[in-house]
C-alpha cells in the first residue's frame, strides 16, 4: 500500500481514518455482494483494504516485510463458506475496526499524549464498522445526552432550544457519575473532564469542549441557539 504523503497532525490522521472507514463500510454494506464474490475461499490469503480516497479493495497482502502500514486480517476469504453470511461479515468488521485503529495510531506515532487522547476521542465518537454492519446503535455516554444526570458546569440545550447549565447533583449516585464523566475528553485539547470547569457540547458532532479551549464563556453560551465547534463550523463553510 503506497501513500503519497503520510498524515501527521491529529486532524489529518482522523481524516485518513474516516476515508478508510468509509471505504470498508461501503464494502461490507452497499457493495456486500461484490465483496462476497471476491472473497473466494479457493484463492490465496486475501485482505480487505480501505484506502484514503474512500475506495476499498480485496487483494493479497503487501509483499514487503515489514509493510509500509499495518496489514488487515489475513485470509478473510477462507472462512466465508464455513460460516453464516451475517456472522462472517461481522467477523470481518471486527477485524477491520482493529486494523483502522492500528493504522491511525501507526500514523500518529509522533503525537504527544494529549494529541493521542484527542485522536482516540474523535474516532470513538463515530460508530464502529461492526456497529454499522450489524446495525447496532452505539450506547452514548451519559454526558452526551441531555438529561438531568449531568454534573455541574456541563452545558446543553433543553427541548425549547435554550442553553441550560446543570448544577452539581447531591444524590447517592453522584460519585459514580463523576467517575464516568472523568473519562470524557475535551475535543480540542484532549484534557480530562473536570466538574469545576465550564464545558459546552457541539450540537452537530456532540463532542464536548472546555469553554476556554473554544473561547466560549458561560455568559456567551446563554446567547447561542445552536453551538457548532470550530471543526464543524469549518466543514459547513467548505460545503
Amino acid at each position: 500500500m503506497e501513500m503519497a504523503s503520510s498524515p501527521r497532525t491529529v486532524e489529518e490522521i482522523f481524516k485518513d481514518y474516516c476515508s478508510r472507514r468509509a471505504g470498508v463500510v461501503r464494502a461490507l454494506t452497499y457493495d456486500v455482494d461484490e465483496l462476497y464474490g471476491l472473497c473466494d475461499p479457493d484463492k490465496e490469503n486475501l485482505c480487505l483494504y480501505g484506502h484514503s480516497n474512500e475506495s476499498w479493495e480485496v487483494t493479497l497482502p503487501a509483499e514487503e516485510v515489514p509493510p509500509e502500514l499495518p496489514e488487515p486480517a489475513l485470509g478473510i476469504n477462507f472462512a466465508r463458506d464455513g460460516m453464516n453470511r451475517r456472522d462472517w461479515l461481522s467477523l470481518v468488521a471486527v477485524h477491520t475496526d482493529s486494523w483502522l485503529i492500528s493504522v491511525a495510531f501507526y500514523l500518529g506515532a509522533r503525537l504527544n499524549r494529549n494529541e493521542r487522547k484527542r485522536l482516540f476521542s474523535m474516532i470513538n465518537d463515530l460508530p464502529t464498522v461492526f456497529e454499522e454492519v450489524t446495525e447496532r446503535k452505539p450506547i452514548k455516554d451519559k454526558l452526551s445526552v441531555d438529561s438531568g444526570s449531568k454534573s455541574r458546569a456541563s452545558t446543553k440545550r433543553s427541548s425549547d432550544g435554550h442553553i441550560k447549565s446543570i448544577p452539581k447533583l447531591a444524590h447517592e449516585g453522584y460519585e459514580d457519575e463523576e467517575d464516568e464523566h472523568s473519562e470524557t475528553l475535551c475535543g480540542s485539547c484532549g484534557g480530562n473532564y473536570n466538574a469545576d470547569e465550564f464545558w459546552i457540547a457541539c450540537d452537530i458532532c456532540e463532542r464536548w469542549f472546555h469553554g476556554k479551549c473554544v473561547k466560549i464563556t458561560t455568559a456567551k453560551a446563554e446567547n447561542i441557539e445552536q453551538y457548532k465547534c470550530p471543526s464543524c463550523s469549518m466543514k459547513r463553510g467548505r460545503q
